[in-house]
This record gives C-alpha cells, structure tokens and sequence, in this order.
C-alpha cells in the first residue's frame, strides 16, 4: 500500500532527506510571494549601542515634501496605525524605534528621516543618525558614503551631518554634527507624585529632556532597575509638563517634553557619567541617547563645566557609550547654544519585508507591558 503520508511529505518538500531538503524550503520562502492587497514594508533592522532601529526603506505611504516637520505631521494624522503595525507587537515590541528614510528637502542633503516609537513620531534621534548612516552606508545606498565627506541628513528639528568612519570596509563609527542645543531651564524644582520635591534642568538637543540626578532616586542606572526608572522617569515628565511645557524660540511643533534622563556618576573608568533616558510611552533608551548627550553638551557649556571641543565618554544603562564634545557656539533665535557633536557605533542585525494582512485583526499591532 501506498505511503500517503510520505508521498504527501515528498510533495510538499518535507525535509525527509537531511539537510537538502531544509535549503529548498529556504529558497521556497524566498520565492513566495503574499497575495495582492498585503502591504509589504522593507526594512533593515539594527542596533545602536544596543538601542534597536528599524529602518524603513520601502512601504510606508508618500509624504509630502517640503518640510520633514510637514511630513511628521501628516503621518501622525493619517498613518499612525502603520506606524503602530511597524512598533508594536508582534512586528515589534514596546521599546521598538523606526526610521523611515525620505527624499531630502534640503538643497544638498542625501536624504531625510522620519523617526518613529511607541506613542509617535520624534523630532530628532542620536542613535536614529548613527543607526541609519551606517546602514545605508554598509548597503551601498548613497553614493560615496564613509570615504570621507559627510552625510547630509534632513530631520523634523533640522538638518543634521553624519560622518562615517569606515574600517576594513565597514562602517565602524559615526560621528554627527546635531542641530544646535541650548538650556531652557536651570535649577528648578518640582514636586513629583510619590517622591517628593526633585532638582532638574530643561536643555534641547534636538528634543527637550527633563535632566535629575539619579543619585536623588538611590540609582545606579543598571538593567535590574529599569521598571523603577521607568515609573519615576514617567512621574518626573508628568510632573514638569504640568508646569509648563518648554518654547522652542523658532518652531512651535518642537516645544514639548520628549522624556526625562537620569545622570549618575560613571560605571567605567575614564568615563565622564551615565545617562538613562526614559521618553515616549515609557521607552528606555538602551543607548546613552545621543540627542540627550547634545542637551548634557549644552548643560555643561553653560555651567562652565565643559571646554569647547573638550571630549566626554557618557555611558548608557548597559554601558555603552557615546562620545560627545561642543564644536562651537551659536544662537537659536535670540537663544543662546552649543554645536553638539556626539559619536557611537552601530550594526545591522537583519533584513526583512514585514507583511500587513488586511484580514488579520491584529493588524495594527498592539503592546502588553
């Protein structure tokens, strides 16, 4: 009698014969293609000091040009249930940022980016620039790229310059040259629900952060305290929201509190601090959050504490690092402000076409915490 089973097996490709079998089900995968009316979304995924960024190359629907700010705006009111299939389980995960890469705006510029979290859309990212430089440089995608002349890159809050350190060729840093950062507040206070009255700072670098002291809230900035960091980080923001969120001097859309960051003392020797940032819907910034690190510049600059060009090492939750150091001085509007520079590595950990099933009723993704 016949075998159904196995010839049924033999059929469809089972892997009856080793490993053989196992490769042509690979190239099957590869050659199939989903049915008409799925979106397909190309992407890159990677990983910048250990903070995820999912690029996004193709998929995501047309903005207008004009204005990166104009297309974040336009996203958020039309796309944001894309946005929240790209984040959000079960593409994602709760602490997932994406990059969704534009034509440029800017006469000269190679490229813009859009970047993209839990709750939105961001107006600028650190670790976004180091992620996506490296990953278009490493694809090849940009003419000329890590050999010396700088990535000229348009973001929500201004255009940005990127320079590839490339090694054995690959891009093994990035250096960026950010939008110019400024203190909008120093040594206030607040009360905040649950720990009493709390010390901060407001500077800008590209976003604006509420900075404390980690010592205040007995941190150590490490991994095993992260779901602590996350509920005073979200107390904190709360708290001075509530007392007024913060001017940009010339773009309404960027005056609002992006998060809140923990400074402590170093883990490592020779470093300069840690960082820990808390923004969005609670997001925890694995990396030492190089729009952060630009605002520290900033904070410091302004304290006399930090030398133009002078080089600090921040570290980030699970200690890695950033590099930062204040290029020059400037103005933002009748603002006075620092040229941040910030450096770090990144590394492309996969590649893929997400699909988005008009019948799946989890379509648009969702979170569990």
């Amino acid at each position: 009698m016949e075998d159904r089973a196995g010839s049924d097996g033999a059929r469809a490709g089972r892997p009856r014969d080793g490993a053989g079998r196992v490769e042509d089900w690979a190239m099957r995968a590869e050659s199939w293609r989903p049915p008409a009316g799925w979106r397909r979304v190309t992407v890159v995924d990677a990983h910048t000091e250990g903070e995820p960024l999912r690029v996004i190359l193709g998929g995501f629907p047309e903005l207008p040009g004009g204005a990166i700010l104009a297309a974040r705006a336009e996203a958020k009111a039309l796309h944001d249930g894309l946005r929240r299939a790209l984040m959000w389980e079960p593409r994602g995960h709760p602490d997932m940022y994406g990059c969704i890469v534009l034509p440029p705006v800017t006469e000269g510029a190679d490229f813009g980016v859009l970047f993209t979290h839990n709750e939105g859309f961001s107006t600028m990212c650190g670790h976004g620039i180091i992620g996506v430089a490296t990953v278009v440089t490493e694809l090849g995608l940009v003419a000329s790229a890590g050999t010396g002349r700088s990535l000229r890159i348009d973001t929500p809050a201004g255009l940005v310059e990127a320079r590839v350190r490339m090694e054995g060729g690959h891009a093994r840093s990035v250096a960026f040259t950010n939008v110019p950062s400024f203190v909008a507040a120093l040594d206030r206070e607040v009360e905040v629900s649950g720990f009493g009255t709390v010390h901060y700072d407001v500077a800008y670098g590209g976003a604006f952060y509420a900075f404390v002291s980690a010592e205040d809230f007995d941190f150590a900035l490490t991994p095993e305290e992260h779901r602590r960091i996350i509920e005073a980080g979200r107390a904190v923001k709360a708290a001075v929201v509530a007392a007024g969120q913060p001017v940009h001097p010339e773009a309404a859309d960027l005056g609002f509190l992006y998060g809140t960051i923990f400074v402590g003392p170093p883990h490592g020797e020779g470093h300069h601090s840690r960082n820990v940032c808390v923004f969005a819907d609670g997001e925890v910034d694995r990396s030492p959050t190089g729009t952060g690190v630009s605002a520290r510049l900033a904070l410091h600059h302004a304290r006399g504490e930090l030398a133009e060009g002078e080089e600090i090492v921040v570290e980030s939750i699970l200690g890695t690092t950033f590099t930062g150091r204040v290029l020059g001085e400037t103005k933002v509007g009748s603002q006075e402000a620092v040229i941040p520079e910030v450096g770090g590595s990144a590394h492309i950990i996969g590649r893929s076409e997400l699909l988005i099933d008009p019948d799946d009723p989890l379509a648009e993704g969702f979170l569990l915490r």
